[in-house]
């Protein structure tokens, strides 16, 4: 499905930030950054252009080939895996910030990687996340079509109980980017430091 929609010539979700990224983005030390299920690029090219060192993961080559041309496009380099996260492994102690912008994934595969999350935030590192919530299959304006891969804040507060949370939130706000998600979203939103 995702090396299909990468494929076309449009970005599927745009050139532009997600918005709550740009929101929060003052939050982020500065340093080496990890996109989760980045896609087509467009939050890891915003970071690099704000001077942060990016890797970006996600599983569709499409994808990934599409986000080193935007980096091109806006002159910035970032770095990037061609791996699906069961296999990826995210190094303990690395990354200065994580951010996972709509990573959904099955549950068991989901805990996992928010344990390798705790793990791999470096002492003062930060999580930086949005998700859909379970609320969102009512607005069907994007995201996943079952209920078992949305997120909610209670369920992301105990998976990441080790971290000392900046900013967490649900709420229905409009969501603009592309042609797949455009309108009003359900969202969980979570900012969170490894102290």
């Amino acid at each position: 499905m995702w090396d299909e929609r990468y494929s076309k010539d449009e970005y599927a979700y745009g050139t532009e930030p997600n918005e709550f990224l740009v929101q929060f983005c003052d939050s982020i030390p500065k340093g080496k950054v990890l996109c989760l299920a980045e896609g087509e690029g467009r939050n890891a090219v915003y970071l690099a252009e704000q001077g942060y060192h990016v890797l970006a993961v996600d599983a569709s080559r499409p994808g990934i080939e599409k986000a080193q041309r935007l980096a091109s496009m806006k002159n910035v380099h970032i770095d990037t895996v061609v791996e699906d996260l069961k296999e990826f492994q995210i190094e303990e102690g690395e990354f200065d910030a994580i951010v996972s912008i709509f990573c959904h994934l099955p549950p068991e595969l989901r805990i996992k990687v928010h344990q390798q999350v705790v793990k791999g935030l470096k002492p003062g590192g930060v999580l930086l996340l949005e998700a859909y919530t379970p609320e969102q299959l009512n607005y069907k304006t994007g995201g996943p079509p079952v209920v078992e891969m949305m997120m909610q804040l209670d369920q992301l507060l105990q998976e990441f109980k080790e971290l000392k949370v900046i900013h967490a939130k649900q709420l229905v706000r409009d969501v603009v980017e592309g042609m797949y998600h455009t309108g009003s979203g359900a969202v969980v939103q979570l900012v969170a430091v490894k102290e």
